[in-house]
């Protein structure tokens, strides 16, 4: 697999498996077709666009594993999420980090994900069927299909 910066990713089935574990349990995913205000693109003036607007994200306290997993996809920013206020005890809220990646990043990463993911696997399989428009996806000699797989397992 070949990541956005051009570098031949190799992402190993333990790795791929605990990414999609984390990300069931501490990720989001946002698929949806929606107007946006746009710029117009001569003259002055907005105009409205139906817009897809496709994300995954992770966000946790924990610096370390944020930024491994952004390191380990190979795509995606990671930012800092500034929480203010206080909790109940007094005691300030933790900084948060988000790991996040749009569009063909997300086909990417649900690419990798799909034979792990169990949650978030209707999603997943969302964006990978809006990218292939119903072509089939091969990785690792391996099909992407969630109807397929559901056959194959004798899960339908």
């Amino acid at each position: 697999m070949t990541a956005k910066n051009g570098y031949s990713m190799t992402i190993t089935n333990e790795h791929a498996a605990y990414i999609a574990g984390l990300f069931d349990g501490e990720g989001s995913i946002y698929f949806t077709r929606r107007p946006e205000k746009k710029k117009k693109h001569k003259g002055k003036g907005f105009r409205y666009s139906n817009s897809m607007r496709i994300s995954m994200e992770v966000t946790m306290t924990d610096q370390s594993v944020v930024r491994w997993v952004h390191e380990i996809l190979g795509c995606g920013t990671v930012v800092k999420k500034p929480r203010k206020g206080f909790r109940k005890d007094g005691t300030k809220f933790l900084m948060q980090y988000k790991w996040r990646c749009t569009f063909r990043d997300a086909l990417y990463v649900c690419i990798l994900l799909w034979p792990y993911a169990h949650t978030k696997l209707p999603k997943i399989q969302q964006i990978i069927d809006h990218y292939t428009k119903g072509e089939q996806k091969v990785m690792n000699n391996k099909v992407v299909n969630l109807k397929e797989y559901k056959e194959l397992m004798s899960l339908e």
